[in-house]
């Protein structure tokens, strides 16, 4: 890829974050009035991290850029591909066995053992859900694991 296919590709980027983050401030302040960290706090972080670095991707290309073909432009499909069904399943299975689930798949197919990489998921999954529904007080989608 050239500087023109980068320059290219910082710009849709900067589409899908401009959009990112005017979706996140669509969604309604929390009962009881708005608070300084609700549910569009995190997205909006996100949305303005990847805003910064499409800018820095238009603005300063790799000249020297070459997309991989092969085995690893397979392993990248693969993981955007684990990335587009964790935000598929994350709300009906929920936040805990679908990130379990996706770090571990994406350890595994960075090489760790597949103990190993569906452990390190599981810690990972509840580490981040106990940060943010108790430290953060944000909630995440509980799911099959829901007691009602």
């Amino acid at each position: 890829m050239t500087a023109r296919g980068d320059r290219i590709l910082g710009l849709a980027l900067l589409v899908l974050a401009v959009a990112y983050g005017w979706a996140a401030q669509q969604w309604p302040a929390p009962f009881g009035g708005h608070e300084a960290v609700g549910p569009e706090t995190f997205p909006t972080i996100l949305s303005v991290v990847l805003a910064l670095s499409s800018c820095y991707l238009i603005a300063k290309p790799d000249p020297d850029a070459h997309w991989p073909w092969g085995r690893t432009a397979i392993e990248l499909v693969m993981a955007v591909g684990i990335l587009v069904v964790y935000a598929l399943v994350l709300e009906p299975l929920g936040f805990i066995p679908a990130t379990t689930v996706a770090v571990g798949t994406l350890c595994w197919r960075m090489g760790a053992g597949p103990k190993g990489a569906f452990i390190t998921g599981l810690v990972s999954a509840v580490v981040v859900f106990f940060l943010f529904n108790n430290l953060l007080e944000l909630s995440l989608p509980a799911g099959l694991l829901a007691f009602e």
